[in-house]
């Protein structure tokens, strides 16, 4: 008995050492100094929380910010940055910060003068729930991880002309990006890959380009694909006028909806070669502009908010 507990010991105690040095071999990516308040940069305003009620995604209500930079006044023609899980990117103490990168790019001049949106998912509830904190409200993967024009119509035909009636918005699509992470971030793509019209430049961080969305045929309802199915439709559909980020980490997510990392592989790949069949075949038209960067970062958004203020500048280069 002594020598089983003894080997149980040792057992548990390797166990503890594997997961310690698992977690230690994750490395930690810093903030730059473009994440960081300096009191020598103008610093905009973040207007909200606002809350706002659909009619598109009826019986839902979400939140949202607006980041209006110092630099902005009514002659202003703004830029446009929306940004899904607004909680999460608006956040002074977390790791995206994004109203201070704009404030410190926008003083140095490396993007245009922009204003930001950043957007909560929605909840079924009467009023936004205050207790919900940097958490996801109950609606999140039907609005973010759906293939359907749902929240690109409720983004551009509601909550959009709701903002342009307090400020002018630049109608380019060339300076209209929409971004997020994890779900957030495919819902940003979803909504550039319906409407390239309206918005063009996408940010991708740890992107869920897999099969949360996906709903098997039952009781006479078709089948509803998940965000997996993307790599194929960008090989087999005609190449849109898009600019990508992606960004992802090795020692990402990998569960019964998929391989995180690997999916985000084939999004790069398959993206790659609409480009490459285009130019073989001497196809008119545009082309997919795209970058990537990948670590070794878990499912969260370190990597991504560390890399964020070179992902704004190349995204609106």
């Amino acid at each position: 008995m002594k020598t089983m507990f003894i080997l149980l010991l040792s057992i548990a105690c390797e166990a503890i050492l594997f997961t310690s040095t698992f977690a230690a071999d994750i490395p930690q990516y810093p903030l730059t100094e473009d994440s960081l308040v300096h009191d020598n940069v103008p610093h905009g305003k973040l207007e909200g929380p606002f809350e706002f009620h659909s009619k598109i995604i009826a019986g839902t209500v979400r939140r949202y910010w607006i980041y209006v930079p110092a630099q902005y006044s009514v002659k202003t023609v703004a830029s446009l940055l929306i940004f899904q899980d607004g909680q999460r990117a608006t956040n002074p103490e977390g790791a995206l910060r994004i109203p201070t990168v704009l404030d410190n790019l926008i003083a140095k001049k490396e993007i245009p003068v922009t204003i930001g949106v950043f957007i909560t998912p929605g909840n079924l509830s009467a009023h936004y729930p205050d207790n919900l904190g940097m958490g996801n409200p109950d609606h999140r993967a039907e609005e973010y991880d759906a293939l359907n024009d749902r929240y690109a119509r409720f983004l551009i035909d509601e909550l959009l002309p709701e903002i342009s009636s307090k400020y002018h918005l630049t109608n380019d699509p060339e300076q209209r990006v929409i971004g997020g992470t994890s779900s957030g971030a495919i819902c940003a793509f979803t909504v550039a890959w319906h409407r390239p019209d309206v918005f063009r430049k996408v940010i991708s961080m740890i992107g869920s380009f897999t099969s949360i969305g996906y709903q098997p045929a039952h009781a006479g309802k078709p089948m509803t694909p998940g965000g997996d199915l993307y790599p194929g439709l960008i090989r087999k559909t005609p190449i849109k006028p898009l600019k990508i980020f992606l960004q992802d980490g090795a020692n990402d997510l990998n569960n019964e909806h998929g391989n995180w990392f690997l999916a985000n592989q084939q999004m790069l790949s398959a993206l790659e070669w609409a480009n490459a069949n285009a130019d073989e075949k001497k196809v008119l038209g545009p082309r997919y502009v795209v970058n990537h960067v990948w670590g070794e970062g878990d499912h969260s958004d370190q990597h991504g908010g560390s890399l964020l203020p070179d992902i704004l500048r190349w995204i609106f280069k």
